[in-house]
């Protein structure tokens, strides 16, 4: 008995619908992530000083992160009233044909178009991916499932960065676009959410309707507190990795750090984390205390990273792992976010929070900017920084637990 119990897990968790969301999230992540590993040479090349550099490199960023808080909006809607799939499909293609252009740039403005349209398409992937694997998915596998599709879906970090490394910016744009474009033909064979076809032919149910988070003050609580939880993940990206080299000038790290290098042992952690928070979930059969505990661990990597005086490029390199560890917790807030709501609201949900979370970088870079007018780098980073873990961690002890919930039912 318990061998075949063991075997049908197994058959679940490599079924094809799982294994396509983890590739597809796997080319996802190699996308978003490339402008951050390619920023500085991409621009260099462009003629841009190093003053330049930094300030426009932040601009494009924030398009990019934009492009992602709108698309999270699109794709969510079109996933609760069209179905999982043809978001997985749309924003694939979307995200595919913009990354190809990036690789033909001739200017920064032309760039920062191209990553807002890249933003949009890429806002789709992971929402739609988490909604379908967890409704397909017993709900005592849900967490390891979604794990397993983040944590082998991470890895396209890594790719991402040694991409670069053998080839240069514009050929890691065009290998990007050409991975989604080829993921098109895995989709054939992924079938739609049995829950999602349950509700789809019942037209009196309100589907995707985005201001139905707006009109109940409670289910409008709980999709900030899904937001808040994710705000530290992208402190440590899109501040901490992502503006690596000017924490390692102040700090006086021998050699400097490289960003590209930093997000790359970043994501190394993160994949890790995601993981391992799957499984730290269903150990303790409750979603809050792993997302607690791995966001803990990020806490104090980074006041490590800030305060800890390091200054040997190896140290740093291996704290940023660390770092990856603690905010891998990723999957499982997105995740906690899809069993938040109804069916009716959950590709939505799922979709938008996540893209919420990455948009939250545009304050945050902007926070950073404003705060280096009159305090340190090291200051200015920190006070983005207990911003952040000031809403993470509120968020995640005061949102309800979601572990063992039956994801079938509605949003009145």
């Amino acid at each position: 008995m318990t061998t075949h119990k063991q075997k049908s897990d197994l058959e679940h968790l490599l079924s094809i619908p799982v294994i396509v969301a983890a590739l597809g999230y796997f080319v996802d992540i190699y996308d978003l992530l490339l402008f951050g590993i390619v920023r500085i040479p991409s621009l260099e090349s462009l003629g841009l000083s190093s003053e330049d550099i930094s300030s426009t490199g932040a601009s494009i960023l924030n398009w990019q992160m934009s492009g992602l808080l709108i698309g999270g909006i699109l794709w969510g809607v079109l996933g609760d009233k069209k179905g999982r799939l043809s978001v997985l499909f749309g924003s694939i293609l979307t995200y595919s044909i913009a990354n190809i252009a990036c690789g033909f740039v001739q200017d920064p403005f032309t760039y920062k178009i191209l990553r807002f349209i890249a933003g949009v398409g890429l806002a789709g992937e992971l929402g739609a991916g988490i909604t379908l694997v967890s409704e397909i998915l017993p709900k005592h596998l849900r967490a390891i499932g979604t794990s397993l599709v983040a944590g082998i879906g991470l890895l396209g970090a890594i790719v991402a960065y040694f991409t670069v490394e053998l080839f240069d910016w514009r050929t890691a744009y065009f290998i990007g676009g050409g991975l989604g474009i080829a993921l098109l033909l895995l989709r054939i064979g992924v079938f739609e959410s049995g829950i999602f076809e349950n509700i789809k032919e019942q037209k009196h149910i309100s589907r995707g309707n985005f201001f139905m988070f707006f009109t109940s003050r409670e289910r409008f609580t709980r999709y900030l507190k899904c937001i808040g939880m994710g705000m530290p993940t992208w402190f440590a990206i899109g501040i901490l990795a992502t503006f690596g080299n000017e924490f390692g000038q102040m700090l006086g790290v021998e050699g400097g750090i490289q960003p590209g290098l930093a997000i790359m042992w970043c994501y190394v952690g993160l994949s890790v984390g995601d993981l391992a928070s799957g499984f730290i979930s269903h150990r303790l059969h409750s979603r809050k205390k792993a997302v607690f505990l791995l966001m803990f661990i990020s806490f104090l990597a980074s006041l490590v990273y800030l305060f800890g005086g390091i200054k040997s490029q190896t140290a740093m390199y291996a704290l940023c792992v660390v770092l990856g560890v603690g905010i891998g917790y990723w999957a499982m807030f997105v995740t906690i976010g899809a069993e938040q709501f109804g069916t009716n609201l959950r590709a939505t949900a799922a979709t938008t929070v996540p893209n919420m979370v990455r948009g939250t970088v545009v304050g945050m870079t902007t926070l950073y900017g404003f705060f280096k007018g009159s305090f340190s780098v090291i200051e200015a980073g920190a006070l983005v920084g207990l911003i952040c873990y000031a809403i993470g961690f509120y968020s995640t002890l005061t949102i309800p637990e979601t572990h063992d919930r039956d994801l079938d039912f509605l949003e009145e």
